[in-house]
């Protein structure tokens, strides 16, 4: 599998293999669906909380007696049926937390990047360092580039702080180090950049980077 390659300034060179791992073109679409279902579910607060009847302060005394006024039985201006009482069956503070097995994860992760590979969404670029960090040359190399108005998601090789400082104010645009990013990062962006830099150090152990992702 070819994919294009850039300089850092947004130049393009010669198309490039991609490693047969983790990019073998197999996509399951089930893992991905799971893994996104679950990272989505685990940003979930569950912070939401609502009072029972037990729980209403106050409404201990019967509001009237049980016969003769006319109106209907009563036992607590706290019921669910007064204004100001309790709610019934409402929400009551919850995890949503959702556990992926390591293996689907890292499955999801291969997937999700084979999916940006075959759709031509992603390239790789030649190493990058800004030095001091400036935002416009990131700008810069996404306008050459023609995506600056997409999600770009940057893996580079190892933690960058030049590169991370350099886009954190660019809202559509995510750096990670390679094998940090999950499958989510992934399928969130409109294009994936990798630095070629990670693929020249040791081509065998690409799979063995695969981060777990947030599930």
């Amino acid at each position: 599998m070819n994919v294009a390659t850039y300089s850092s300034d947004g130049t393009a060179g010669a198309e490039r293999a991609l490693p047969e791992t983790p990019f073998d073109g197999m996509v399951n679409e089930d893992v991905l669906h799971q893994v996104v279902t679950a990272v989505l579910a685990n940003r979930r607060q569950g912070t939401a909380s609502t009072k029972t009847r037990s729980t209403v302060r106050g409404g201990s005394r019967k509001p009237w007696r049980q016969k003769g006024t006319g109106r209907a039985r009563a036992g607590s201006i706290r019921s669910a049926l007064w204004r100001g009482g309790s709610v019934v069956f409402g929400p009551q503070p919850r995890s949503y937390r959702v556990r992926v097995p390591k293996r689907i994860r890292r499955l999801a992760i291969r997937s999700a990047l084979n999916t940006r590979a075959v759709h031509g969404d992603l390239a790789l670029i030649e190493p990058l360092g800004f030095d001091p960090p400036k935002t416009r040359r990131i700008a810069a190399l996404l306008a050459s580039l023609g995506r600056e108005s997409e999600n770009v998601l940057l893996l580079t090789e190892g933690h960058k702080p030049d590169v991370h400082l350099s886009a954190r104010n660019l809202p559509g645009v995510r750096v990670l180090p390679w094998g940090e990013a999950s499958a989510y990062d992934i399928l969130w962006s409109d294009l994936v950049l990798v630095e070629s830099s990670v693929f020249d150090a040791a081509d065998d152990a690409v799979d063995d980077t695969a981060g777990e992702g947030e599930a």
